[in-house]
């Protein structure tokens, strides 16, 4: 039974040994994939914005001529930070917002149950824009560059993983 577990830990230590050299990769295909769909969708909407500010209109979203050009322009240029990996933190926000508000007026039909959210894209971008958001460019990124050539002072922690509450309950024997 112990070479069995052995085996185990052997397999899991691998495991984490190569998930620990692909740290990079999550991070940078969630930048690449989000940052390419929201740079193509705001030139779109840019080049198309009579069409969109009709749309932002039938969709009841006041003021459409401003929203319109408004939502496209932070699609354009938040897509392209996030592409570079360029204040991608800060970009999050306004895409996380674009999303929302897509969800509440173009999709509010198509939500009737958690499930339903769930299923929408714009729910995954939202995941995704969250998790950029909190964790960060990565170290393929132009943040990751700044802050090695000018945030020497820096202190970087890694949070905690989950709050201390969480983690006493889950270290204590029972």
């Amino acid at each position: 039974m112990q070479s069995v577990i052995d085996i185990m830990l052997a397999i899991r230590r691998l495991v984490r040994a190569i998930a620990a050299r692909l740290e990079w990769l999550p991070p940078t295909l969630a930048r690449f994939t989000v940052g390419w769909i929201f740079l193509w969708s705001g030139w779109g909407k840019l080049h198309n914005l009579d069409k969109i500010v009709e749309y932002f209109a039938q969709l009841g979203i006041p003021h459409p001529e401003f929203q319109a050009p408004f939502a496209s322009s932070a699609e354009l240029v938040c897509g392209a930070l996030l592409l570079v990996g360029l204040f991608t933190r800060l970009a999050c926000v306004p895409l996380v917002i674009t999303m929302i508000v897509a969800i509440v007026t173009a999709q509010r039909e198509n939500v009737s149950s958690l499930g339903d959210l769930f299923g929408l894209v714009e729910f995954t971008y939202i995941a995704l824009l969250v998790w950029l958001g909190v964790s960060g460019a990565g170290p393929l990124s132009l943040d990751h560059v700044l802050v090695r050539v000018f945030g020497r002072d820096e202190v970087r922690e890694r949070a905690p993983m989950a709050p201390t509450a969480l983690r006493s309950f889950v270290a204590t024997p029972r």
